[in-house]
Parts: C-alpha cells; sequence; structure tokens
C-alpha cells in the first residue's frame, strides 16, 4: 500500500530539494525547487490570467532539455523577478545551460516560474525602484533542503484561499515498489478548499493519516452546483491563482511529464471549488529527478505516476490551507 514518505512533502522525492523566504513587511514570499542535477519538466497552465516564466521552453522542440529550478512567487507580475535571484544563485555555482562550453563565458540558468497575486493583502508595497523578488529568490535558493514549512510561508505567505488564509502546502507519496511522488502548491484561489457549510476539505478522500485535520462531511451530504461556499467575494481578474510543482523520481521523457502535467490539473479540481475560473492564474509544473527506471509499460507507468500527482496534489493544497488556519 502507498504511504507518505518520512517528512510528507515533495522533498521526500529523492534528489529534490526546497528553499523558502518571507518578506513580512511586505507580506509575500517565495518558494524554490531545485534538482540536484538538470531535470527534465513539464507545464501545464489551466487558469484564465496566468503569470509565468520560461514555460516555452518546456516545449516540445526546443534548445534545453533541463531545467536547474522552478520558482513560484507571490508578487504578480513583480514576482518573476524571484527568478532572477534563483539564476544569480545557480549562477555562481557554475550551474546552468552551457551553449558555448568556454570558462569565460557563463552558463545560463534555467529558471521556470510562475506567480500568484498578492498585492492587495496589506503589506507594504512601497519598496520604490527595485522590489524585493530576485533578493528573496537567492535567499530562497540558498536556503534549500529538506525541511519545508509549511502554511504562511514561501510562495504562499500572503495568499488567500477563498475566504481564508491561504498558503504553502507540501505532500508525498511512496509506492510499493519504491516510486516517489511529491507536490508543493502556493494556494491563492478564488475558491473555497472546504466543503461548504463544513469544516471538511473537499479533498478529504485523499487524506492520509489526519494530515489536514481529519475532518469529514456528514453522511447525508449533497453539493449544491451552485454553492460555492467560503469563495471569494470579490473575484478580480489575475488575483486569483494556485501555483504548484510535482516532482517524482521516475525516469520521464519530456512527452511523458507533459501528460502527467495534464492529468495532475485534476487534483486543483479535487481540492478546489470552483477553479480554472478566468480570473484564476493556475499552472502547475511536473519535473523527474531521473533516479529510477521503471520497467513497467510506459503508458501504465504514466497513468499511474499522473494520478498519483492528482491525488498528492490536491492533499497538499489541502494541507497548505489548513496549516496556514491552524
Amino acid at each position: 500500500m502507498a504511504k507518505p514518505g518520512a517528512r510528507n512533502t515533495i522533498a521526500d522525492v529523492p534528489g529534490i530539494k526546497v528553499g523558502q523566504a518571507e518578506d513580512a513587511s511586505v507580506r509575500t514570499g517565495v518558494s524554490v525547487i531545485v534538482p540536484d542535477a538538470p531535470a527534465i519538466a513539464a507545464v501545464a497552465v489551466s487558469g484564465g490570467g496566468p503569470g509565468t516564466r520560461e514555460t516555452d521552453l518546456l516545449s516540445a522542440g526546443m534548445l534545453v532539455d533541463g531545467i536547474d529550478a522552478i520558482c513560484l512567487s507571490g508578487g504578480s507580475a513583480f514576482g518573476l523577478a524571484a527568478a532572477d535571484g534563483v539564476a544569480s544563485g545557480l549562477k555562481q555555482e557554475g550551474r546552468g545551460f552551457a551553449l558555448v562550453p568556454l570558462t569565460s563565458v557563463p552558463r545560463t540558468p534555467i529558471v521556470p516560474a510562475a506567480i500568484l497575486y498578492d498585492l492587495a493583502n496589506g503589506g507594504d508595497k512601497s519598496w520604490g525602484d527595485v522590489s524585493p523578488y530576485a533578493a528573496l529568490g537567492l535567499t530562497a535558493y540558498r536556503a534549500r533542503g529538506t525541511d519545508v514549512p509549511l502554511g504562511r510561508t514561501g510562495a504562499g505567505y500572503g495568499a488567500r484561499a477563498g475566504a481564508f488564509a491561504g498558503g504553502t502546502g507540501s505532500a508525498s507519496i511512496v509506492t510499493h515498489d519504491g516510486i516517489t511522488v511529491g507536490a508543493l502548491a502556493g494556494v491563492n484561489c478564488f475558491g473555497s478548499a472546504y466543503m461548504p457549510g463544513t469544516d471538511a476539505f473537499w479533498a478529504w478522500p485523499f487524506e492520509v493519516d489526519g494530515e489536514f485535520g481529519g475532518k469529514r462531511p456528514p453522511e447525508d451530504y449533497a453539493a449544491d452546483a451552485e454553492d460555492w461556499g467560503a469563495a471569494k467575494a470579490n473575484p478580480a481578474l489575475g488575483q486569483n491563482t494556485t501555483i504548484a510543482c510535482v516532482a517524482t523520481d521516475v525516469i520521464l521523457t519530456a512527452s511523458e511529464a507533459k501528460r502527467v502535467a495534464q492529468m495532475a490539473l485534476s487534483g486543483f479540481s479535487r481540492a478546489i471549488r470552483p477553479v480554472f475560473a478566468p480570473f484564476d492564474g493556475d499552472a502547475l509544473f511536473v519535473m523527474s529527478s531521473g533516479r529510477i527506471a521503471s520497467q513497467e509499460k510506459r503508458a501504465i507507468l504514466v497513468a499511474r505516476i499522473g494520478e498519483l500527482a492528482a491525488s498528492t496534489l490536491s492533499r497538499a493544497i489541502a494541507r497548505g490551507v489548513f496549516e496556514a488556519n491552524r
């Protein structure tokens, strides 16, 4: 039977580390997922108002075939600068893509990124000529490790999840044959993570060992298609986003990673209602640390990883909201 890893975070995936940094006065933060070596990656964007960087490089037929980090940040468009800080840290360590293999020419770090909107959360956004995001990205990169705090931390530090505090959540699963899948999400959704009229999460069927409170809906519960529960009352374009990264240690091709990303999107819909709205910027990255060469038939393997990714992501989202509201 599959069960969570020792940490129950994305850092349970061998070869994956996470760094996070926050600015309390600005009420914002950054989360960085860093593979030990360049990793095959893919992206799936499902919201109507996304903010991303370098996602085109993850399409088929592009020059690079590995990424050096994934950056998730608050700050809306300003937060895309967090990837500059991550790239700076990678460059200082000699990591990145080498188009010209000369010691005098620096490598180019490949850091796809996505942002969520937290500009209207009451933090001090009068930062002047230079936003804090590049510095936060560098700080988060340098802080990378296997300890992954949840709740009001990292990219979800200043987030809102419907009418409740949003946050950063993570979860993992390890299968009977040793495959690990982990997810990390910054939850800033318009929709609600809670079932209307209850303190149970929409993701409750996927919960493991009471990891987000163990609450269950009444046995006679019936969902009303027009009842959104504790969703935000004032949806606005570009202000509502859940951004996430899923990682696995199974070797995947770029095409297989893309299919996993597409399947993993259902993790959003299992945990948030409504989701993928015109004013959401939901985006999901998938990366493979390439540690396990599975002998399983490829189509079956990809289907397994995709489903594990979806259920693990739904748990990560619920954990982020649960920890932020404890």
